[in-house]
């Protein structure tokens, strides 16, 4: 099995075999707000697509937040190390992902002294797609 964004030994296992491409890592924004910005290549050969569904293939809902998952595990906050998920606060799917799409995961960080929030907002070349909050622990660095 693969780690963190595909990459054996970097990290958890994932179900998912797409790479997390980091277009932005964390920085606070002009207004002091942590902000990363992600990408995520959905592969037409990710093994979740011969069940869901047979014949219209559509990328589950639980990994849309796996790319939300990882995509935060590579662009942590600065100062902070050992991202570790503690909880899924909230999702919303907007449309559907299907094989090919890439995926732009928007996350804004809050928080520091070892609690994170991640609010994510993921969107496909069609638009809005999943908003996502994440609750994360760490050690500060």
């Amino acid at each position: 099995m693969t780690g963190a964004a595909g990459v054996a030994g970097a990290g958890p296992s994932s179900p998912i075999a797409a790479r997390v491409e980091v277009v932005r890592p964390a920085a606070a924004d002009s207004r002091g707000k942590v902000r990363a910005v992600t990408a995520v290549t959905v592969g037409e050969d990710e093994a979740v697509f011969p069940g869901h569904y047979p014949g219209f293939p559509i990328f589950p809902g639980v990994c849309v937040i796996e790319c939300v998952h990882l995509s935060g595990l590579r662009t942590p906050p600065p100062g902070s190390a050992g991202l570790e998920l503690v909880a899924v606060e909230s999702t919303r799917f907007l449309r559907p992902v299907f094989p090919g799409n890439r995926l732009e995961v928007e996350l804004v960080w809050t928080g520091g002294s070892g609690a994170w929030r991640c609010a994510a907002k993921v969107a496909t070349e069609r638009g809005a797609a999943a908003q996502v909050r994440l609750r994360f622990t760490a050690e500060e660095a």
